[in-house]
């Protein structure tokens, strides 16, 4: 069934506040209008994020490290199996009722031992020059009953291991004396009461009386006073015989290293395994349990995730993976960025300072009711988008919507907003490379591939200390994943200011930008807090006047 998997919302890489909760609270407007939409996470949650989650007691959004099609995407049900311990005859019997080519085989508990193929059936029987000796491979005298439909005329422990040889009773009867041994399986047909006696008395374990023959009582006496197996069946001695070589148990022909797979596997990777290989189907287990079947034919077209974007609309920004993906909804308050969709979708941009902005006042024209919790997570993005309204980015609608969650959400803005942004503003024990991806978004601004993070601090001076550590990760950053240059906002929020550390080239774009001695690795820009409106907008500027000049 098509589109049965669901919807995800999910923001940017490297989470903010406005991410997280605009996420989940615009998958609260479309659960509420319907539809199976699930919010997800790009990435880890920031101390921010993380108090106003536990202040609204949410839970944390799935975490979807990238969107690249897995084995899980087109896993197929297994509901037939074989036990390592069933016979080839009900293997085939499995086979030709399902119409199927291979079969996994698992033990008792579940745990996957092997697989089978139609073929190895086939190679098994062009293989087969004589009857197979049933005592090295562990049958048990209920195979054989089974394997025959036999009616038992005398009994004896089903349960126990066949311990001879499977004989046919041909030929004279001193010929039928020098080849049964003790302990074997005798089939005989239409013969004289003399012969089945003489065969009992040879000391053998089971007598198969085919083609539903007669026996003599004085032969199911003797049988029964030396404790052994006498059966009839209704097949011949040539059919019972070939079915009786079926008793072999699954596990000497199955192939017990199969090439499986993990649902978490990435197509991609296991594409070119399935090449090499020559299977239709290769079983996928978790833990080493059989959890489904991933088929060479349904490779090809996997159900792609549906995913709404919040918070950004840029492909460098998106998860991993995206342009596997289906974009089927833009919710964003950012710069159109240029992430391109095979068809028109729905997309709702607005020049505001959040994007829980938005979310909110299309709950409210839908005439959706707003939770408390999910009020009290769109008005902590607000809080911080806008640093508790003090960023440029903030416009009346923002606050507007900000108090109206406020009152609903139960908590005072400025008591509530000053402990939100307090507890995001420590770097506690962040790495100086944790620090120099924080929040990080990535531009082309230009010819220049440029990434820009953010950390909002109370204390600047805690992260300008740790300035040497960070210049080396923001540079490592730029060599290994080949950005021209990479920036840092160490933002002040009691003093509205930001330190931009910069590394990469060229350091002329931050004086051009700024109109700052840029030959250091930080300048100070007051009043400058919204990378959105200040800081994209002038190294815009400033490449254009540097292309100008050449």
């Amino acid at each position: 069934m098509k589109n049965t998997k669901p919807i995800y919302t999910i923001g940017h890489r490297n989470p903010d506040t406005d991410s997280i909760c605009s996420a989940i609270g615009y998958a609260h407007l479309k659960q509420a209008l319907g539809e199976n939409v699930v919010p997800a996470r790009a990435g880890k949650v920031n101390a921010e994020t993380k108090f106003a989650l536990e202040h609204f007691h949410v839970e944390q959004p799935l975490l979807l490290t990238d969107l690249y099609p897995r084995v899980k995407d087109v896993l197929l049900d297994c509901k037939i199996v074989v036990k390592q311990h069933d016979t080839l005859r009900q293997l085939g019997e499995i086979m030709r009722d399902h119409d199927l080519r291979s079969v996994p085989v698992t033990d008792s508990k579940g745990i996957l031992v092997g697989i089978v193929t139609v073929s190895d059936l086939a190679k098994r029987y062009f293989q087969e020059l004589g009857m197979a000796n049933l005592a090295d491979m562990r049958v048990r005298y209920r195979d054989i009953i089974a394997a025959i439909d036999a009616k038992v005329l005398v009994g004896g422990v089903e349960s126990d291991f066949i311990q001879g040889e499977v004989r046919i009773a041909a030929g004279s009867l001193q010929s039928i004396k020098e080849h049964i041994k003790e302990h074997d399986i005798v089939l005989i047909g239409d013969r004289h009461d003399e012969t089945m006696i003489d065969c009992v008395k040879q000391g053998i374990s089971v007598l198969v009386i085919t083609g539903d023959g007669r026996v003599a009582p004085d032969v199911l006496e003797e049988a029964e006073a030396r404790g052994m197996f006498v059966l009839s069946t209704p097949y011949d001695t040539y059919t019972a015989a070939r079915l009786i070589n079926q008793c072999v148990p699954v596990r000497r022909i199955m192939h017990q290293d199969p090439v499986c797979f993990k649902p978490l596997d990435l197509l991609s990777d296991i594409k070119g395994t399935m090449e090499e290989t020559s299977y239709r189907n290769y079983p996928v287990v978790e833990n080493g349990r059989l959890v489904g079947l991933v088929s060479r034919d349904e490779l090809t077209m996997p159900e792609r995730d549906r995913v709404i974007l919040v918070d950004h609309n840029e492909r460098g920004q998106a998860v991993e993976g995206i342009e596997e993906a289906k974009i089927v909804e833009i919710v964003d308050h950012h710069r159109l960025g240029g992430i391109q969709t095979s068809e028109p979708i729905y997309t709702h941009a607005e020049p505001v300072g959040c994007t829980a902005t938005i979310v909110a006042n299309m709950h409210w024209h839908r005439d959706i009711d707003i939770p408390q919790s999910i009020a009290g997570l769109l008005l902590s993005a607000i809080i911080s988008d806008t640093v508790l309204f003090k960023s440029p980015t903030c416009t009346p609608y923002d606050k507007k919507t900000a108090e109206r969650l406020a009152v609903i959400a139960g908590v005072d803005i400025q008591e509530y907003g000053l402990a939100m942004l307090k507890a995001g503003s420590g770097i506690g024990d962040m790495t100086p490379m944790e620090i120099a991806k924080n929040d990080l978004k990535e531009f082309t601004i230009g010819d220049y591939r440029i990434i820009v993070s953010q950390i909002s601090v109370m204390d600047p001076k805690e992260v300008l200390d740790l300035e040497p550590q960070l210049i080396e990760a923001m540079t490592t950053i730029c060599e290994k994943e080949g950005f021209d240059m990479s920036l840092v906002m160490v933002t002040d929020i009691l003093e509205e200011a930001t330190y931009l550390l910069y590394t990469g080239s060229p350091k002329t774009l931050i004086g051009e930008a700024f109109k700052k001695d840029a030959s250091g690795t930080h300048v100070y820009l007051p009043g400058v807090m919204s990378r959105k409106k200040q800081i994209i907008p002038p190294l815009s500027e400033a490449v254009k006047r540097i292309k100008e000049k050449k």
